[in-house]
């Protein structure tokens, strides 16, 4: 049986360890699957633990040099250890930052006595002239045996994994700083053979050849690289930091009555939770007394605080804004939503992009590739006639110059930000493979019902005929449909009770399956149903006709009322679309990707829906196990599939698509089987999913750009290829600069990720730039078979509104502001320049922060929005 575990790997400083570790590992029977990540010092492997126990893949990390365990997954294990000390990071960080002060410590006077007297400063007699040539170069092997102490690993790790064939990084810097090292002992004693001998003219030559200030510089800078790398890199798991501290170390815990102060670990499923203002919840319930509004943004992104009343669902690591309340707890530990977030993202981490192949493939022969340039460049430089040391020189610089470290970071530090950033933003990706196959869909195809729809039917036109008003028809539906189990009469009972309808009492209730239901009220009859079982009723439905018409080509199904003979009216009900779904569909358009619909719906609802959202291809009547194969119809055309949806008849939907993205408020088997679960039930975050992987995609390629293009030019400069003829030659020093840098350079570029905001709006500010219900259309059908049209019986408003702009100074800045307003929709906007004014007109209600925001985004300030008069 094939299982996965996870292992922390110690000594790995470059993408030639993790390729020796992945190696290593993989040549043992039974493995599978080894990825190995640099940025965690983690590795994951798959094999059959029939043949193979974890033991002997420690033994073969081992066997290549490094130090292995296995990592401890229990989420409360790891808050005890990182409460009882730092962690990994913090203490690498500080053994870092305590080499780098010794470094610092003896390097300032070794460089003073090195080089002092070439800028004219003064040493002190017995370190002056040939004669004490000796004693000048004793001292500056005294102050270089501390630094080097203090960077010993490099040479322990480094000539390690040089015997065992797997040569590193630090085998690298070993080599180069060990040979300078060597050089200069070597140079002491043949200045002490010229001493004795009363050869000056050797003494003389190989006093200005000295190598210890080199090995010194080599070994610091290399430091002062990797201290603002673990730095840099310790940002890059921020996300992750912020999501665990999110969770109280403590919950009050109600038993009998008495409220109870206990650790988090200790809280069991079914216990009262008290939670008052400005608390942190600390474990997944339900409430169950009090109300309140819970700040959720942490875990879903949303801004606003979400109100919270009994029955409703809380979530760990959400914050409790201004009422008490208490709720039983339903999730604790590693079942809590936030744990699940926690987990997802690390795992996420220690996965491996597709992209980041290419580097692997050449780090593993990149190091002996750079060992044989190195000696290719000395014995080169020799047979040109040039002094062993030039030659040497140029030697040391080729290695430190090439260490492989920006190839092994380019990918994990951006996936690591990337995968950070998705989980703030409510979008969690489970792996770095589907976060690369995202960049690339040029096909996005969506569930209906829950995914672009509400998935719960709710009403939407009211039709009068015989009855007086719409209270008179809503006392007569919430009569007949109280007692109903259809789905649709729940959208009617709901919309009853937002208008306080009175109850009414109804006798000899019958239901009538797939037609309708019927009974009597104070003796007289009254029917409800379909337009066949108005006519079994022999009541006319005929003046409805044209308006029954309209509702069916909109997707909406007419629910008929009549009383005795007569028609009272008619009550519309349809699954009405979603805020934001309007605004997706549109986003991903403009990214250059076809919209798909997929439904099980008739195709007059599909085509209504399609109509609306402007869709660009509707497949109708699919039934669930057709979902798969209408997916694979796609990709067999070679199109790049991602499905959106949330039910269980998505599932192999979602597993068969190149990228499987699950609506987080759906089943946990459309969750198991997708590779991005969205939080919330908001296409926006798919929109912003896309966006963040396009971002971080072209990240990694700027990174592994930079890497590469840093290793192509620096290596051929530092073998002196420009010496001949230009007389340009890089020091070990400036080599070791340039290589330390390099990593920096990556990491710091991968940060930049962190200030990714997505392009759209977030669903608090678009309820009403995109309200596609909009109010409950209420008219009158007209003896003459007219439709006279209201909405709530009041006369629409086109609303009105004056902006005043700060910032706009030619025809340029007017033209983007309008765009901006005219880009929300059913806006229409004129932009006045000389007094900073836009005039916006709306038939819809539109928020002023929508406004506001979209003259933000087109990079001016909002001074004030006020009615126009």
């Amino acid at each position: 049986m094939y299982v996965e575990k996870d292992f922390n790997v110690t000594g790995m400083t470059c993408a030639a360890c993790s390729a020796a570790v992945e190696r290593s590992v993989k040549k043992l029977p039974g493995v599978k699957s080894v990825t190995v990540n640099l940025l965690t010092n983690s590795m994951r492997v798959e094999y059959n633990d029939e043949t193979i126990f974890p033991e002997e893949i420690i033994k073969a990390v081992e066997d290549a040099g490094y130090g292995a365990s296995l990592k401890e997954k229990s989420r409360a294990k790891q808050e005890t250890q990182k409460a009882q000390g730092k962690t990994s990071a913090d203490r690498e960080i500080e053994d870092m930052k305590l080499r780098l002060k010794v470094s610092i410590l003896f390097i300032i006077p070794l460089m003073y006595i090195s080089m002092g007297h070439m800028l004219g400063l003064p040493l002190p007699p017995f370190l002056s002239g040939v004669e004490n040539a000796v004693s000048f170069a004793f001292a500056q092997f005294l102050l270089v045996l501390p630094i080097a102490f203090i960077n010993r690993k490099f040479y322990t790790v480094g000539f390690k994994t040089l015997f065992k064939g797997h040569p590193n990084m630090d085998s690298l810097i070993a080599i180069g700083s060990g040979s300078a090292l060597i050089y200069g002992v070597f140079a002491i004693f043949r200045m002490s053979y010229g001493l004795g001998a009363g050869n000056f003219e050797l003494v003389h030559r190989y006093y200005h050849d000295l190598y210890f200030e080199s090995a010194a510089m080599i070994l610091t800078l290399i430091t002062v690289g990797k201290f603002l790398e673990a730095r840099a890199k310790g940002k890059t798991t921020d996300a992750i930091k912020k999501l665990m501290d999110l969770a109280p170390k403590t919950a009050r815990v109600e038993k009998n009555g008495i409220e109870e102060e206990v650790p988090v670990e200790s809280v069991k499923v079914g216990d009262i939770i008290v939670i008052r203002p400005g608390e942190s919840i600390p474990v997944d319930g339900v409430v169950i007394e009090g109300q309140s509004a819970v700040d959720e943004s942490a875990l879903t992104g949303e801004s606003m605080p979400v109100e919270k009343r009994p029955t409703d669902k809380v979530s760990a690591g959400t914050i409790n804004k201004t009422g008490a309340f208490k709720f039983r707890a339903t999730q604790v530990g590693e079942d809590t939503t936030l744990a699940k977030i926690i987990a997802l993202v690390e795992d996420a981490n220690a996965t491996k992009a597709p992209i980041a192949k290419l580097a692997d493939k050449i780090s593993a022969v990149f190091v002996p590739t750079v060992i044989g340039i190195a000696l290719v460049t000395t014995v080169g430089w020799l047979l040109a006639g040039y002094s062993f040391e030039f030659a040497l020189s140029m030697g040391i610089s080729v290695l430190v110059i090439s260490c492989p470290c920006a190839l092994g970071l380019a990918t994990p530090v951006a996936i690591m930000v990337g995968t950070g950033k998705g989980a703030e933003h409510g979008i969690l990706i489970k792996s770095a493979e589907a976060l690369e196959a995202l960049c690339s869909i040029d096909t996005v195809v969506m569930d209906k019902t829950g995914t672009l729809t509400q998935g719960k039917p709710q009403v939407t036109d009211i039709a009068l005929y015989k009855a007086k008003s719409e209270e008179e028809l809503l006392k007569i539906a919430q009569a007949l449909e109280k007692n109903s189990e259809h789905p649709l009469a729940d959208a009617i009972l709901k919309y009853c009770r937002e208008k306080e309808t009175p109850l009414i009492e109804i006798n000899e209730f019958k239901s009538i399956p797939g037609k309708g239901v019927e009974g009597y009220i104070d003796g007289i009859p009254y029917f409800a149903g379909n337009e066949q079982f108005m006519k079994e009723k022999k009541i006319d439905t005929a003046i409805a006709e044209q308006l029954s018409a309209r509702l069916s080509k909109e997707g909406k199904t007419p629910l008929y009322f009549g009383e005795n003979n007569a028609l009272l009216g008619i009550i519309a009900v349809a699954d009405v679309i979603k805020p934001t779904s309007r605004q997706a569909v549109q986003r991903f358009k403009q990214m250059g990707i076809k919209v798909v619909m997929l439904t099980g719906d008739n195709p007059n609802t599909a085509e209504a829906i399609r109509r609306q959202l402007d869709i660009d291809e509707a497949i109708a009547g699919v039934l669930p196990h057709e979902k798969d194969k209408k997916i694979q119809e796609l990709k067999n055309k070679g199109q790049k599939v991602a499905m959106i949806g949330d039910g269980i008849n998505d599932a192999p939907a979602l597993a068969r698509a190149d990228v499987g993205i699950a609506i987080g408020a759906g089943t946990d088997v459309a969750i198991e089987s997708a590779d991005i679960v969205l939080i919330r039930s908001d296409l926006m975050d798919a929109v912003t999913a896309v966006e963040l992987s396009k971002a971080t995609i072209r990240n990694i390629k700027q990174n592994l750009f930079w890497a590469f293009f840093y290793n192509i030019l620096g290596i051929p400069i530092a073998a002196g290829v420009l010496y001949p003829a230009y007389h340009i030659k890089l020091t070990p020093m400036i080599g070791a600069a340039a290589m330390s840098m390099s990593s920096v350079f990556v990491v710091t570029n991968a940060l930049r990720l962190r200030k990714f905001k997505p392009s759209a709006l977030p669903i608090s500010q678009c309820d009403n730039l995109c309200d596609v219900r909009g109010q409950v259309s209420v008219i009158r059908i007209s003896e003459n078979n007219l439709l006279q049209n209201k909405s709530e019986e009041k006369e629409i408003e086109k609303m009105k509104k004056v902006l005043e702009i700060k910032g706009m100074m030619c025809e340029h800045c007017k033209m983007r502001v309008e765009k901006a307003l005219n880009a929300i929709d059913g806006v229409k906007a004129t932009v006045n320049l000389d007094g900073g004014l836009a005039e916006v007109e709306s038939s819809n209600p539109v928020a002023d922060e929508a406004l506001k925001h979209a003259v933000e985004e087109a990079g001016y300030e909002v001074v004030s929005i006020k009615e126009a008069v």
